[in-house]
C-alpha cells in the first residue's frame, strides 16, 4: 500500500486547517510535532489518525512519572541472565540475547517507516526531554553494553504529547515543531460529533451542543468538560433513551460531563436554573 504523501485528517478524525498544517510541516521537515491542549481534545488520537491516514504502523510509547529516557531506548534483562545463568541451557555469554529495544529503539530498527508516539511527555522528570535530545536530533543511540549503535532505518514521524503539567525545556522545544489544539469552536465540533454518530437525530445532537457550551461556559467550573467527555455522555444519553425534548429542559447524566463534586449543580453557589 503506497504512503499518503500530506494529511488531511481521516474518517474516524476531524483535523482543523491548522493542525493539518503543522502535521504536514513536520512530515516535510522530519521534526518531531509536539502537540499541547487541554485533555480530552484528540492529541493522542491524533497519532492513530496520522497513522491510518499515511498508512504507517504505529509505536505507542506512554510516559509515567517513573519513566526515563533510556526505558525507550533498550533494556539489559540482567536477571533473565542471572536466571539463565542458574537453571537454563541458553548461551549467556552472549550479551545480545538479554537486550530488548524499547519504543523509541523499535521505532529505529523498524523495516519499514513509522509513527512513533510519545504520550504525554510532561509526566515524566524534568530532565527527561533533555536526555532524549541527542536521538531525536540524530536518531540513533549506542548500546555500551554490546558495543552496537543503533541508526534509523526509516525516520519515524514523532507525535510528542503534553497536557502542559510541567514546563518543557527550550532546547527540547527548539527541536519540535509545536501546535496548541484550540477548543473546537460549535461549527467544528458539530463536524467532530457526526464523524461518531453521523446518523443520530439533529436536535438532538445541536440540543446536547448546546447544553455542553453552556456548561463549560460557566467560570466557575473547577474541570470544564471536554471533548471526549461529550462524545462519551452522547453515548449514554442514546444508551439510556433521553431525547432532544428532555434535553430541552434538563441536562441529565451530568456525571457523563463533570467529573469534580464541587462542579454538580447541588454544589454550585448560584441558582440550578443556570443548568436548563
Amino acid at each position: 500500500m503506497s504512503e499518503q504523501k500530506t494529511y488531511q485528517g481521516s474518517t474516524d478524525y476531524v483535523a482543523s486547517p491548522e493542525l493539518q498544517q503543522a502535521v504536514n510541516v513536520a512530515l516535510a521537515i522530519g521534526r518531531p510535532l509536539l502537540i499541547k491542549g487541554e485533555p480530552g481534545t484528540g492529541k493522542t488520537v491524533l497519532a492513530n489518525s496520522l497513522a491510518k491516514s499515511i498508512n504507517r504502523p504505529l509505536i505507542r510509547w506512554n510516559i509515567k512519572s517513573t519513566t526515563k529516557a533510556i526505558d525507550g531506548l533498550y533494556f539489559y534483562d540482567t536477571v533473565q541472565r542471572l536466571n539463565d545463568s542458574r537453571f537454563g541451557d541458553a548461551d549467556v555469554s552472549d550479551i545480545r540475547h538479554y537486550i530488548k529495544l524499547g519504543k523509541m529503539g523499535e521505532a529505529f530498527r523498524s523495516d519499514e517507516p513509522v509513527v512513533l508516539l510519545i504520550d504525554e511527555i510532561d509526566k515524566a522528570d524534568l530532565e527527561f526531554p533533555n536526555d532524549l535530545l541527542a536521538e531525536l536530533d540524530e536518531m540513533r543511540f549506542y548500546i555500551p553494553e554490546i558495543d552496537e549503535e543503533v541508526q534509523t532505518k526509516h525516520r519515524p514521524m514523532v507525535i510528542i504529547t503534553s497536557n502542559s503539567e510541567k514546563e518543557l525545556p527550550d532546547a527540547f522545544l527548539r527541536r519540535c515543531v509545536f501546535h496548541f489544539i484550540e477548543f473546537p469552536d460549535i461549527a467544528l465540533m458539530e463536524k467532530i460529533v457526526r464523524v461518531h454518530f453521523p446518523d443520530l437525530e439533529k436536535k438532538l445532537v445541536n440540543n446536547a451542543i448546546e447544553k455542553f457550551y453552556q456548561i463549560r461556559a460557566l467560570s466557575s467550573l473547577k474541570k470544564p468538560p471536554s471533548t471526549s467527555e461529550l462524545i462519551d455522555w452522547l453515548h449514554a444519553l442514546i444508551a439510556m433513551g433521553i431525547d432532544a425534548k428532555t434535553l430541552e429542559s434538563q441536562v441529565p447524566l451530568i456525571g457523563c460531563l463533570l467529573k469534580s463534586e464541587q462542579d454538580l449543580p447541588q454544589n454550585q453557589k448560584k441558582s440550578q436554573s443556570r443548568w436548563s
